[in-house]
């Protein structure tokens, strides 16, 4: 039995937790080597009380020694690696919100009228304005008449027909190359609704009398697109009364020769150079808007459902990027956007658009006239039955309103929209090389 006592002792020994290391100790290099003692043959021989206690001291120092070191470096491992899998959740997360946001953007700009026109072209079918997507304009017949750069395109009526212009989008494929608006919101009648009521001369359905109403022809549109997406949002066109042509002719023509009655081919590109430019394009519309009796309008129509917050916005963003300008050119003074009627004037103006939807389809009007009043009118998506009836929706007294939303689009280093601001200037060119008064007034 007394041989056996060390066995005995050993056995009743109690046992150590051992530590979870992260990794091996054969993975470390520095502890691939053993430098031990050689193994030893058991001796069943009992050994001093020295030797055994002092084996078990020394072994017990080490191990409190080794403990603290071990579960720190055990901690520091499982935190390395819960870091290590946060950061691939984040990342994961972030992934997930990106492929949902480009899907509800891929969604929101998926065209089914395109989608079909390519199937079409995919097929081998000709595509032109006389197809199913361009066969109608506001309810009416289009009409295509000539071939090339003498084509026309015409939508019939009982009154008459409307010219069209094509935008360039299959979303909203054709424009009016002449519109007609009020001379005033007191010399049309309206319902009580507030809708220009359609059987008086010269509305919709009667375009050939100008008594209650005037034309307008258009000076150049664009499509305005948002985000890097390039997402169409509407197509936009400037309009100036045909019968202020002439004076609009005249303004134009003297920014380049105050001499001249019309342009020469290297005036003209100068003229357009200077309305491309941003601080040159800002003087001259700057005077522009400020011609006795001129009256311009810009006629939007959304190429897909949206509305009255939306386009708001939009306009309101302009607003403050002419502000920001005019407080840039200043240099710090005060100016004339500065004051609480113009205040009011901006919760005057975001008033008018509060609820109302813009399908694709409709139309919405902002119109400046003389004294730089701005009115806004919405005509609603043509149905079955024909053209609905113009609505006005209301007006803005202040003139600087409309005119920071006309310099949003025609001034400045960022425009609302640069094809439009690019589609005005051609028409501009085309009419400042005209003889001043001339009785031609078709854009090309």
């Amino acid at each position: 039995m007394r041989l056996l006592s060390p066995r005995i002792q050993y056995l009743q020994r109690p046992a150590r937790c051992t530590q979870i290391r992260a990794s091996s100790r054969y993975s470390n290099p520095a502890k691939r080597s053993f430098a031990g003692a050689p193994a030893q043959s058991p001796s069943f021989a009992e050994p001093s009380f020295a030797s055994i206690s002092g084996s078990s001291l020394e072994g017990s120092a080490e191990d409190g020694a080794r403990e603290p070191v071990g579960a720190r470096a055990a901690y520091e491992a499982w935190e390395e690696k819960r870091q290590y899998h946060l950061r691939r959740m984040r990342f994961a997360g972030m992934g997930l919100l990106m492929s949902i946001f480009g899907l509800a953007a891929l969604v929101y700009n998926l065209d089914l009228d395109e989608m079909e026109q390519a199937e079409q072209k995919r097929k081998g079918q000709q595509l032109d304005a006389g197809e199913d997507s361009n066969k109608h304009f506001q309810g009416k017949e289009v009409e295509i008449i000539g071939a090339g750069e003498d084509k026309r395109i015409v939508a019939r009526e009982p009154g008459g027909e409307v010219e069209l212009v094509e935008t360039g989008t299959s979303s909203v494929p054709l424009f009016p190359r002449t519109i007609y608006l009020p001379t005033s919101p007191e010399s049309v009648p309206i319902d009580a609704a507030g809708a220009v009521d359609a059987t008086q001369p010269n509305a919709a359905g009667n375009p050939g009398n100008i008594e209650n109403q005037e034309e307008y022809t258009l000076l150049g549109l664009g499509i305005r697109s948002v985000s890097f997406l390039n997402i169409q949002v509407y197509v936009v066109g400037m309009y100036v009364r045909t019968q202020d042509i002439s004076a609009l002719q005249e303004k134009l023509i003297h920014v380049i020769n105050e001499r001249a009655s019309t342009l020469i081919p290297s005036e003209k590109e100068e003229l357009k150079k200077r309305l491309l430019d941003p601080q040159a394009s800002r003087e001259i519309w700057a005077e522009l808007l400020k011609v006795p009796g001129l009256k311009t309008a810009w006629r939007i129509a959304p190429t897909r459902n949206t509305d009255f917050g939306h386009l708001r916005d939009g306009w309101i963003t302009g607003i403050n990027n002419r502000m920001r300008e005019a407080k840039q050119i200043a240099q710090g003074a005060e100016t004339k956007y500065d004051s609480e009627e113009f205040g009011k004037a901006i919760g005057e103006f975001k008033g008018i658009f509060k609820g109302g939807k813009a399908p694709k389809g409709s139309v919405m009007i902002l119109s400046r006239g003389p004294t730089g009043t701005l009115d806004i009118w919405f005509q609603a998506k043509s149905g079955a039955s024909g053209q609905k009836s113009m609505q006005r929706l209301g007006s803005v007294n202040d003139e600087r309103i409309s005119r920071l939303i006309w310099m949003g689009y025609m001034a400045g280093d960022k425009v609302s929209s640069e094809p439009a601001r690019k589609g005005v200037a051609e028409g501009c060119v085309t009419f400042a090389g005209r003889p001043i008064g001339s009785a031609e007034s078709r854009v090309v």
